[in-house]
């Protein structure tokens, strides 16, 4: 698969979990979280294609950088492929009903993958972005990493099984503050393919020039050629 190639799965994969989530969102009954959602009728099948398929655009965009910058990228590789796996995890086993208490090893699970992504795309965002020459492309991603992380800041605060959640009232709008740091994190994604992929410089291969050759002789080895031999 080539530089282009991944970076079309990545955005197509990005665009399908927005998708979903945009589904999700308008067309089920209004639940806290993101992954609530798979517990009410009809809404499984988008939250679960979602979920797999932000995971299939992190695995495609740390292939994409494996084949086009191996060394630089390899710490960003790491963190997109555990964002992929907590992904994966976390559509494999469904979330508790509730918010506070975890009563099942699936939804124990379920709760520390999501911290997994959470945490690892951001990170994965700004690493990838870092040191990079100045330009509006890594701006933009370095600027939606910093947002995906403070997002996830103040819903970790407002979290109701925080214990600052009480002191600002976070039960009141923790669930917008999921579903922000979920948009960013896809928008991040986005983002990260985008601006990889317009800095590649594209690669041309040229003819290799002709030897000159010089008139009965040999093509510009400096042997002279027969009629050369026979005059001598």
């Amino acid at each position: 698969m080539t530089l282009r190639r991944s970076v079309w799965v990545t955005v197509i994969g990005a665009l399908t979990a927005m998708g979903a989530l945009a589904y999700a969102q308008f067309a089920l009954p209004a639940q806290p979280l993101i992954s609530d959602y798979a517990l009410v009728s009809g809404g499984l099948v988008p939250v679960l294609a979602g979920m797999l398929a932000l995971a299939g655009a992190c695995l495609s965009l740390a292939y994409g950088l494996a084949r086009s910058e191996p060394a630089r990228s390899a710490a960003t590789r790491v963190l997109l492929l555990a964002g992929a796996a907590g992904l994966m995890l976390s559509a494999v086993f469904p979330t508790d009903p509730g918010m506070s208490d975890v009563g099942t090893m699936s939804g124990e699970i379920h709760r520390w993958a999501s911290a997994v992504v959470f945490t690892t795309l951001p990170v994965a965002g700004w690493s990838l972005a870092r040191g990079r020459a100045t330009a509006a492309r890594w701006n933009a991603v370095k600027a939606v990493s910093m947002t995906s992380a403070l997002a996830l800041a103040a819903y970790l605060a407002a979290h109701p099984a925080s214990i600052t959640s009480p002191l600002i009232d976070g039960a009141a709008y923790y669930g917008l503050l999921e579903r922000a740091v979920v948009l960013a994190e896809i928008v991040l994604v986005t983002l990260m393919a985008l601006a990889f992929a317009k800095g590649r410089p594209a690669t041309r291969t040229q003819a290799a020039p002709a030897e000159p050759t010089r008139a009965g002789g040999a093509a510009g080895n400096g042997e002279a050629g027969p009629r050369e031999r026979l005059a001598a």
